[in-house]
């Protein structure tokens, strides 16, 4: 009967919504509750923000990739490749997971068309055709004729510090840049 009638007082004070009014507790039992989402959410700010520096430093690493070769007036070859691709993942903190591509794109007026003068890569990628750039007129910066622009793509791969739902994925930069001494950066030779 004492059981029945306590059952009966608690099963009131619930119903009353006193249980939702009282105000002591226990702090231990709500630092349960809260610290670890205020942990996941630190640690999520911090993966957020490295993503966005490291970005930014792949970009900076792309445009100064780009700068570099603007500047040569003789022609390149495979060791300077080599050695601008080594320098992109030295500046980029990416060693052995990036890949590259450069190319010398001049505008074909008369055909309104991009082609490219040559295209080498780094990396797993493929190079670049004149059937590929012929329409990039959305991608590429309006051009008088038979001007040419050195174009810089490069692949980052990127790996979160830590698993907060942040996945890993690609860091893509595509730079262009005019020549700077010369009115054109060659291939081994000049034709």
């Amino acid at each position: 009967m004492m059981r029945a009638t306590l059952l009966k007082l608690r099963l009131q004070s619930l119903l009353r919504c006193d249980f939702l009014r009282k105000q002591d507790g226990s702090i231990s039992i709500e630092a349960m509750i809260v610290l670890p989402v205020m942990f996941w959410s630190f640690l999520a700010m911090f993966s957020i923000f490295d993503a966005f520096r490291m970005y930014g430093i792949n970009q900076k690493a792309a445009f100064t990739v780009g700068d570099a070769i603007s500047r040569e007036t003789l022609p390149l070859d495979d060791d300077y490749l080599d050695g601008v691709h080594n320098l992109f993942e030295y500046l980029s903190f990416s060693e052995g997971k990036s890949a590259m591509r450069v190319s010398s794109i001049w505008f074909d007026e008369d055909n309104n068309r991009y082609r490219t003068d040559w295209s080498k890569t780094r990396g797993n990628v493929t190079s670049l055709a004149s059937s590929d750039v012929q329409n990039w007129h959305n991608r590429l910066p309006v051009m008088p004729d038979n001007e040419r622009v050195l174009l810089v793509e490069t692949w980052s791969d990127y790996e979160p510090p830590f698993a907060t739902g942040l996945e890993e994925r690609e860091i893509q930069n595509f730079v262009f840049t005019r020549p700077r001494y010369a009115p054109r950066v060659c291939w081994e030779y000049c034709n």
